[in-house]
């Protein structure tokens, strides 16, 4: 069995080594990064599946290691920070970040955080290399006017161009091209992305959906695809 690898880049070695010990205690292989770019020097020598990373940091601070990260990779990152405001954590999930945890944190919370973004990235990416794999699935593609969504590889064209979304992203776009017409709340796109119970997280909702715009849309103010129904929350037109 597969044991996965996870990137904790943290100035404060307490913190790196109280997140090790309890995530090495769930069976993961842990590395430790102590800024940004030694971080960055990991991703490019080992096989990472998921990236905890604090804000403030010395030399590369996480928003720009993101940044960076995302050039590349569509890999989960969990954003760690001691800033608890809004528009921290706005920006933290508008490069890039697939989750928030604010500190001081309870260590089982990222422990769970952790296992639901690797669920949910592990699931998107079984089928690569898999021979069982039929014609038919490895075609799973959904196709809305000039978007065309293939859920077996993890792409998304838009007019004929390639776009690079975050795990976090895609899992929020299938889920409105799978159910055309169907307006999903804040709440329900929450509970369903990312299989847990809805809790003052529709900022966090409509942070990704903003950022989705920003990615398919030539006129985000104006969006072809993903339509607000407002007071009621998000579709798709069949």
């Amino acid at each position: 069995m597969q044991q996965e690898t996870i990137l904790i880049i943290d100035d404060e070695k307490e913190i790196r080594d109280l997140i090790g010990i309890y995530l090495t205690n769930e069976g993961y292989n842990v590395l430790k990064a102590a800024d940004g770019i030694e971080g960055l020097e990991y991703l490019e020598e080992c096989t990472i599946h998921l990236v905890v990373l604090d804000i403030m940091m010395p030399r590369l601070d996480g928003i720009q290691a993101c940044m960076k990260i995302r050039e590349s990779r569509n890999l989960p990152i969990i954003m760690l920070s001691a800033k608890s405001q809004d528009m921290d954590k706005i920006m933290g999930l508008t490069t890039g970040a697939d989750d928030y945890v604010t500190k001081p944190f309870q260590p089982l919370e990222l422990v769970a955080r952790v296992k639901s973004q690797l669920r949910r990235y592990l699931r998107l990416n079984q089928m690569d290399g898999n021979p069982q794999i039929n014609t038919a699935q490895q075609m799973d593609i959904v196709s809305i006017e000039d978007l065309l969504i293939n859920i077996s590889t993890h792409e998304v064209i838009v007019e004929g161009r390639e776009i690079k979304l975050t795990p976090r992203e895609f899992a929020i776009l299938e889920l409105l091209a799978r159910n055309p017409g169907h307006v999903f709340s804040t709440e329900k796109i929450y509970e369903r992305v990312w299989n847990e119970p809805f809790y003052e997280s529709e900022n966090t909702v409509m942070v990704h959906i903003r950022n989705l715009r920003e990615k398919l849309e030539n006129v985000p103010r104006q969006p072809r695809y993903i339509k607000t129904v407002w007071g009621v929350g998000y579709k798709i037109e069949p």
